[in-house]
């Protein structure tokens, strides 16, 4: 089975204040021990790097980079899901549709017909994806 990560179960996991950190963990360890295949986007990637940086400083990218994306499988962005995942952005209306990177998501989810996603972000679930993890 595989299952997609997204930027909301990498921040809870690193946010020990977090409701859901616990449950976070829990669900990461539980991939890792079941030697799922963990897949993410290049673009995630970049946003949790980000939040991570400006949120936990340095030393939790080192261990995003060091010890959680080594067992990540990174799909590349290619010219063809930029385009369609920002027709979807510019398509939707509304301040609370999906986020550029949510949409993104979507398309990789879709043409690797990923069963699963570790995400605590309600536009997965509303866009009818399995979500997988405890308390959304």
């Amino acid at each position: 089975m595989s299952v997609y990560i997204d930027t909301s179960a990498f921040l809870a996991i690193f946010n020990s204040e977090d409701q859901r950190h616990e449950a976070a963990v829990r669900t990461w360890l539980r991939l890792i021990d079941d030697q799922e295949l963990i897949v993410t986007a290049n673009y995630v990637v970049v946003e949790t790097t980000a939040l991570l940086q400006s949120r936990h400083g340095i030393p939790a990218v080192r261990r995003l980079a060091e010890e959680m994306l080594p067992v990540v499988l990174i799909e590349w962005v290619d010219p063809s899901t930029h385009t369609a995942a920002m027709s979807a952005v510019l398509a939707s209306s509304g301040n609370r549709s999906a986020s550029f990177v949510d949409c993104i998501s979507f398309e990789i989810i879709r043409k690797s017909h990923i069963a699963n996603v570790f995400a605590y972000d309600r536009h997965f679930k509303n866009r009818g994806f399995d979500v997988i993890g405890e308390s959304l």
